[in-house]
């Protein structure tokens, strides 16, 4: 049965109120929760960019039930690979073993702040790799062990993660492409992805991915009044239909309004589903259901927005999908 769950977008509310939103989330019978991990919004209008792990930390002890996960972390430059470990341990712990490590190759909006250059989609596919062969071997180290990694882009000396959960933290990869995908066939336990493309899928098994849970994401814009959920959408998330080969290299906002600068309401509105219709928003989520997805989390534009979306969810839309 297809999982359906709720996305704590740091980059339209306060840190204060994702915290709350996920807990309205759990209470309102979503299956899990993702939480996006960004340093700046796509665009100024969206207004926020929270420390995604300080509100996973709340998180945990606000809610009982519900699974979280980040999508997606980048352990590659802004955070070092052992770093990541650490802190998805210590989440894995905090909230009883309902963490998921969401990880990809990132974007430049959010990786270059640190200084150290934003390296070609080659390279970062390599970075991401070795990262990811840094965090299981930490994951996966035995009590007292120390963990040393001579690799072409990270070294990890003497390392050991004294907190260790007693359920081993679940890694999914992001994928967008051949080789991402293999590379989340080969070294994840899921596979995350934005994109309702079931080639992405049939990639991921050939790479060793079969049976493996394949988690995807939609936005909507929910709203009884269409055309101001048009223009919501439209304000906050036109930066969607560039694709991720514009949206990985991008440096900020700014860059993120000239490049959005001629999208229209009406194109937003033919990519995204917006208004108070049910069965569109499920036609939405139906897609990746079609393309071979077990889980799919919903992103509700509008930080400002979510209190009127979650009893609109609970009582129509959540039973909707269920019905599928």
């Amino acid at each position: 049965m297809t999982k359906f769950g709720y996305t704590m977008m740091c980059e339209q509310s306060r840190p204060d109120r994702l915290v709350r939103d996920v807990q309205n989330a759990e209470a309102a019978g979503f299956d899990f929760s993702v939480i996006s991990d960004h340093y700046q919004p796509w665009l100024a209008s969206q207004g926020h960019s929270g420390y995604a792990w300080a509100i996973l930390g709340a998180a945990a002890q606000a809610t009982e039930r519900i699974p979280l996960m980040t999508y997606v972390t980048c352990p590659t430059l802004r955070y070092h690979p052992a770093v990541v470990a650490q802190k998805a341990a210590t989440v894995q712990i905090l909230s009883g073993n309902r963490f998921r490590l969401g990880l990809g190759a990132g974007e430049n909006l959010n990786e270059h702040v640190v200084g150290a250059g934003w390296p070609s989609v080659g390279a970062r596919h390599e970075m991401l790799s070795e990262a990811v062969e840094v965090i299981a071997a930490l994951f996966d180290a035995d009590p007292g062990e120390t963990v040393n990694f001579r690799g072409d882009y990270y070294d990890v000396e003497s390392a050991r993660l004294w907190d260790l959960p007693d359920q081993r933290v679940p890694i999914g990869i992001a994928v967008s492409g051949p080789d991402s995908c293999r590379l989340a066939g080969e070294k994840a336990d899921l596979m995350i992805a934005v994109e309702p493309e079931a080639e992405l899928g049939e990639l991921f098994d050939r790479a060793g991915g079969g049976g493996k849970s394949r988690v995807g994401q939609v936005a909507i814009a929910y709203g009884n009044d269409k055309d101001a959920a048009i223009k919501r959408a439209h304000d906050q998330f036109r930066w969607f239909g560039l694709g991720w080969k514009v949206n990985a290299d991008l440096p900020n906002p700014d860059s993120f309004e000239a490049a959005t600068q001629f999208v229209t309401p009406d194109q937003v509105a033919d990519a995204l589903s917006c208004g108070p219709d049910v069965g569109a928003h499920v036609e939405a989520v139906k897609a990746f259901v079609d393309a071979g997805f077990d889980e799919v989390a919903v992103v509700q534009i509008g930080g400002d927005q979510q209190d009127e979306f979650m009893p609109w969810a609970e009582k129509e839309l959540l039973p909707a999908l269920r019905s599928l």
